[in-house]
């Protein structure tokens, strides 16, 4: 690609390896899927493809929901790339524990509220964690990484997505983890409402009482 300074690896996953560079001046992130040899070429690169045109997509729908993600400058569904805004910033993940108590919890009630944007929509993101939240140098918050976003509209599915989160929060800040995931809640109900909030909690801890089954049934 013309005006394209050599990449600079970010990050290299399971689904994709992301790059650093500089492009017509804008600094921008490259998404490149990666191949998965133990599937069949044809149906790897069908696989990609789709997943490489249908995330730029979603990531459209959630910003006309509300929610910012960065700007897609191009999609290459040949070389399966993406090619998108690089967003200045701190991963929430980073951040949270360096907070006060009330901007911690404001911000985690921000998150449910661009959370529940999302699930009316119809979007599931998928992989929610703080780390896939940055806050920008304009302190607006910005959801990355759709890669394994879907469209969807099952409770089950809102519920895998909040249980994900929370399960999160658990694994990386602990110490407040109970209080973090209560506010975002109290975010997410303020968009959908206090009766569909109590729907997915009561899925939440379905989803919960599942795992622990499953865990119980491993240990006998």
């Amino acid at each position: 690609m013309d005006k394209l300074d050599k990449p600079k690896l970010l990050k290299k996953g399971a689904e994709a390896t992301i790059y650093f560079s500089n492009w017509y001046g804008k600094e921008i992130v490259i998404k490149s899927r990666n191949v998965k040899n133990y599937r069949h070429p044809k149906l790897d690169e069908k696989i990609r493809r789709f997943r490489t045109m249908h995330e730029p997509q979603l990531m459209n729908e959630a910003k006309k929901a509300g929610v910012s993600t960065p700007t897609i400058y191009l999609v290459d569904t040949k070389k399966m790339l993406i090619i998108m805004e690089f967003i200045h910033g701190k991963q929430i993940k980073h951040i949270l524990m360096n907070l006060s108590k009330v901007k911690r919890q404001n911000l985690c009630f921000n998150i449910g509220k661009l959370v529940a944007k999302l699930h009316i929509s119809g979007i599931i993101h998928g992989d929610l964690t703080t780390s896939n939240f940055i806050l920008n140098d304009y302190n607006k918050l910005i959801l990355v990484d759709f890669g394994l976003a879907e469209k969807q509209i099952e409770t089950e599915a809102k519920g895998v997505d909040l249980h994900l989160m929370k399960r999160g929060l658990q694994s990386t800040h602990n110490q407040f983890a109970e209080d973090c995931f209560r506010k975002i809640m109290e975010g997410y109900s303020k968009i959908v409402g206090d009766s569909f909030t109590k729907v997915i909690f009561k899925k939440i801890r379905e989803i919960e009482l599942r795992g622990r089954y499953i865990e119980e049934r491993k240990i006998k």
